[in-house]
């Protein structure tokens, strides 16, 4: 790319604008199509909430009601310090992550699947993945024997468990594809049994296997059609009630994009949830920005994938990412 053209990129795509909300109804936000919308309330005048102004909302106050993100009024500086550096070391993911999340409430969760898959296919190929995957070396592991998942019938329920745990449930292209055939038996399981999603180990799932990120990215198409093709969160949407999952420990990125997608989670109080993917230049790309905005919000949603922060089991109850917290077994 030519440096002209790049600057002129990286101008539209670098901003995050930050409004201070201390009073009075929310003025909207100022700022392009690329930019990050920032809303930030310091002082202790009612909430309001701004409508679709705002990418994020932050709050010092404490236990703030939906879409708001409480932070102690200590560290609020620090924060948007923090979500600054994000957005200034991995711009165009970042701007491609607002502006995916602001199109999904408008969409089906089959549609915001596809728009999802669109952008973090065309992230592969870019370079702030490059410069991720260039940095972070490829493990080579020895192949594993034995299943990734098992499908079992335990009582009523159809039982789904990811069974890699000496990676602690990462997904790869195998594990996704097993787990794709087992949600497709359950989607024609002639008894229709509710199904339950578990993971095997101390962790339910630690997101995508790092060691093989990349490996589509010379061939962007074929990444979106595999993609939205075996999407295992879709076919968890499909499931509609029937479908459950039980997690604990480690919940990162597709750990908790494709349980999102469930109608009801129940959590362990050891349970952790985490978005890291725009730190490595991408977005989520196991159906999380259609899942996790439907049950989170969409400004919730961008936080923690901005962020990258880890959301404890007590803040995901309270903000409605899991549906009930429970003693681990």
């Amino acid at each position: 790319m030519h440096p002209a053209t790049l600057d002129a990129v990286n101008a539209a795509t670098a901003g995050l604008e930050v409004v201070e909300l201390n009073g009075g109804a929310a003025p909207p936000a100022d700022a392009g199509p690329a930019q990050i919308r920032l809303a930030v309330h310091r002082g202790s005048a009612p909430l309001v909430v701004p409508g679709d102004a705002f990418d994020l909302l932050l709050t010092a106050q404490s236990s703030a009601p939906s879409p708001w993100v409480s932070v102690p009024a200590v560290e609020l500086d620090a924060v948007i310090a923090e979500l600054g550096a994000v957005v200034a070391r991995k711009p165009v993911a970042a701007s491609v992550l607002a502006q995916v999340l602001r199109m999904g409430p408008r969409l089906s969760f089959a549609e915001a699947i596809v728009v999802e898959s669109l952008a973090y296919s065309m992230l592969l190929a870019g370079s702030g993945f490059r410069a991720w995957r260039t940095a972070t070396a490829a493990r080579v592991r020895p192949a594993s024997p034995g299943p990734r998942v098992r499908l079992a019938r335990e009582s009523h329920l159809l039982v789904v468990t990811l069974s890699r745990p000496e990676a602690r449930n990462a997904v790869d292209a195998r594990m996704r594809d097993e787990l794709v055939e087992a949600l497709e038996f359950a989607l024609v399981d002639p008894d229709s049994a509710p199904v339950e999603l578990r993971g095997e180990g101390p962790a339910f799932c630690a997101g995508g296997d790092l060691d093989e990120f990349g490996q589509a990215a010379g061939d962007p198409a074929a990444a979106h059609a595999i993609r939205v093709e075996q999407s295992a969160a879709r076919l968890v949407h499909q499931l509609g009630g029937r479908a459950g999952a039980r997690l604990h420990g480690a919940c990162v990125g597709a750990g908790i994009e494709i349980p999102a997608a469930a109608a009801r989670i129940t959590a362990t109080h050891d349970a952790s949830f985490r978005l890291p993917e725009v730190s490595m230049g991408l977005i989520p790309g196991a159906g999380g920005t259609a899942s996790i905005p439907r049950r989170i919000g969409r400004e919730r949603t961008c936080f923690m994938a901005l962020s990258g922060r880890a959301i404890d089991a007590a803040t995901a109850l309270d903000w409605g990412l899991v549906d009930a917290l429970e003693a681990a077994t």
